[in-house]
């Protein structure tokens, strides 16, 4: 059986997102239908949308949802309808990574979330006019008022929380805190520099606040970004439109450089400038993703002295774990998701975009609760 539900559909590369009725299938073996109350828009979704990764369409985007469990597939053991739940990306779990606790890292990432669009079998959940559509973006394709979920992108969370500041747990929270917390593993009495203020970047000094540093360097462009940034637990700023940041952010540590460093704007130049500040044995956890194909010069010497370039993907985390501990913060008033929100009807997730891609909000959420289901 069936469910007609509406979804923002991106018909060709580079096109508007367009509200169209589609069908879902009924949930197979491991999945899980979700009825949406919130979606967040990240810059994954504008890139896919813009044509700039392959994924097939016309088809569905979004990776930052939040709903409720309306109906479980055979199976499913983790979550039963009525449950309150975020949804994540997704992975194998059986892979050598997903076995000791990297879903992340599954050897399977790049196909199942990001560009292949369909199940292990060829099918896509979401159809329209009997053809089928690009689905199961990061397991999930959240921008619809229904989702068919894969059981490993789902994570069940508290039903008194707001929806609205549980979607970005999904990817830009998770991903900053676990930058920090799983990747640089800070410890006490050391340095971080946050390169960028968008929502990732705020999320990694939120969760350097939570660890024992003494310093935390916020590095941004914009002033706003910046001011809110000391508020949530930034000790210092820097305005890199105001010198060299390199030069900045040794002057700020006396001159012994930053000893962990994380890069959440996927600018060559910036990531190169993190480098040549941090410190002997430093890290740089490389966050941001530009375009495929560029490339940092580096020279080598500067690595000798124990310096490390560390990628990251969704934070290294093990979403069952790391999202149920970040709902327990929003719970305990330890993690602040307001100050990066604007809220948005689903039905104006064309204008929400635009105003996103602008650079006019940090997180944007759109919302389906208030709204009549399709």
């Amino acid at each position: 059986m069936t469910t007609t539900t509406q979804a923002a559909v991106v018909e060709s590369p580079g096109a508007p997102f367009t509200l169209q009725d589609v069908e879902l299938d009924s949930p197979r073996q491991g999945e899980i239908l979700v009825r949406m109350q919130a979606a967040g828009i990240c810059h994954t979704d504008l890139t896919v949308a813009a044509g700039l990764i392959p994924f097939p369409l016309p088809g569905v985007l979004g990776h930052e949802g939040a709903g409720i469990v309306e109906e479980v597939g055979p199976g499913v053991t983790k979550v039963k309808p009525g449950d309150h739940v975020v949804l994540t990306f997704t992975s194998c779990g059986d892979c050598p990574s997903c076995r000791v606790g990297h879903p992340a890292y599954c050897t399977t990432w790049i196909p199942t979330n990001l560009i292949g669009g369909k199940r292990a079998d060829g099918s896509s959940p979401i159809s329209q006019n009997g053809k089928q559509l690009g689905g199961r973006f990061f397991g999930q394709s959240s921008f619809a008022r229904h989702s068919i979920a894969d059981q490993r992108s789902v994570v069940k969370v508290p039903d008194d929380l707001p929806f609205e500041l549980l979607a970005p747990l999904a990817c830009s929270v998770q991903t900053g805190t676990g930058a920090v917390w799983n990747t640089l593993r800070p410890e006490p009495g050391t340095s971080i520099a946050v390169i960028g203020t968008g929502a990732v970047g705020l999320a990694a000094i939120m969760g350097a606040a939570l660890t024992p540093v003494s310093e935390i360097i916020a590095v941004g462009r914009n002033p706003a970004q910046l001011e809110l940034a000391a508020k949530l637990g930034a000790t210092h700023t820097v305005d890199t439109t105001q010198g060299d940041l390199a030069t900045a952010l040794r002057e700020i540590t006396g001159g012994a450089g930053v000893d962990h460093v994380v890069e959440a704007v996927g600018n060559p130049d910036v990531l190169r400038a993190g480098i040549e500040a941090l410190a002997p044995r430093g890290s740089v956890a490389v966050v941001g993703a530009p375009p495929y194909g560029v490339e940092v010069s580096i020279d080598v010497h500067r690595l000798l002295p124990g310096r490390r370039i560390l990628g990251v993907c969704e934070g290294d985390s093990d979403p069952d774990r790391l999202i149920a501990l970040l709902a327990r913060l929003i719970r305990a008033g330890r993690l602040s998701m307001e100050p990066l929100i604007k809220e948005y009807p689903f039905a104006d997730i064309q204008a929400a975009a635009e105003d996103f891609r602008a650079g006019r909000n940090i997180k944007t959420i759109l919302r389906f609760e208030s709204e009549s289901q399709a």
